[in-house]
C-alpha cells in the first residue's frame, strides 16, 4: 500500500528544492521516462566508511509500498524501510568549481565520514 503526499510543502517526508528537481526531471526526460509515471527513488543502503549510503536511480514507477511525494513537478519514491533513516531530509543540486551534484541534507545524521558520502543515525 503506498502512501503519497502530494506537493513538497511542509509535512513532506522529503522535499525537493526546484533545482533539483529541475535538474532530475532533465535527466528523466533525457532517459525517455514518462514524468508523470516515472520518478527518482531515494534510498538508503549499507556501505560508506559511516555505515549507511545514500541511493538514488530513476523508476518507470513507484513499488506497492513507496512513500510517493511530488515537487515541482518530480515525483520521488522513497521505500518504507529508507524512509526511517531519511524523514525529514532535503534533496538540492549544487553546482560549483570542482563538482556538481545532487545531495542529501538530513536532520538524522548524527556522524558523517570525511567525504560526506557515508553517515550514521
Amino acid at each position: 500500500m503506498s502512501t503519497t503526499a502530494e506537493s513538497g510543502g511542509d509535512g513532506a517526508p522529503v522535499t525537493v528544492t526546484e533545482d533539483a528537481a529541475s535538474q532530475a526531471i532533465d535527466l528523466l526526460e533525457s532517459e525517455g521516462l514518462d514524468t508523470d509515471i516515472a520518478g527518482l527513488r531515494l534510498f538508503v543502503q549499507q556501505g560508506g566508511c559511516a555505515g549507511l549510503s545514500y541511493g538514488m536511480r530513476f523508476d518507470d514507477e513507484p513499488e506497492g509500498d513507496d512513500t510517493i511525494t511530488e515537487h515541482h513537478g518530480l515525483r520521488v519514491f522513497v521505500d518504507p524501510s529508507s524512509l526511517k533513516y531519511i524523514e525529514g531530509s532535503e534533496l538540492d543540486y549544487e553546482s560549483g568549481l570542482q563538482a556538481a551534484g545532487f545531495h542529501v541534507e538530513n536532520p538524522n545524521v548524527e556522524a558523517e565520514c570525511g567525504c560526506g558520502e557515508s553517515f550514521r543515525t
